[in-house]
């Protein structure tokens, strides 16, 4: 199955990203190795070279290892991997409270109106 790339932004990055939440997720859990290039540019329906930048720029994060001849594995660093998690939630949480105050609503109006969420939830 194709990824659904935007082509408004640079598909590489796109990659990162996806295979970045599946990291968060646990799809790819550390130390456990990522499909070859090859294998990844063919699911994606992209060129290798792209998948080949996306790798370099995991591997410039701390995320991926390569290892030269057995190919590139998730990282055993469980504080690089929770410091991403922590990144990701804070931006994802700065561009939810923006798109919130574009709303007219602050800070205490939106954790009311989460509160109230939750505790529907929970009946």
């Amino acid at each position: 199955m194709k990824w659904k790339l935007d082509t408004d932004r640079p598909i590489y990055l796109q990659i990162v990203e996806h295979i970045e939440k599946d990291i968060m997720k646990g799809k790819y859990p550390p130390h456990s190795q990522l499909p070859s290039v090859r294998a990844l540019a063919l699911a994606i329906g992209v060129n290798p070279n792209t998948v080949q930048r996306a790798m370099a720029e995991l591997e410039r994060k701390g995320l991926v290892v390569s290892q030269r001849t057995n190919g590139r594995f998730i990282t055993d660093d469980q504080e690089r991997i929770q410091q991403m998690k922590r990144e990701f939630a804070q931006a994802e949480i700065q561009t939810f409270l923006s798109h919130m105050a574009d709303l007219g609503l602050d800070t205490q109006a939106v954790i009311e109106a989460i509160q109230k969420v939750e505790g529907e939830k929970d009946e």
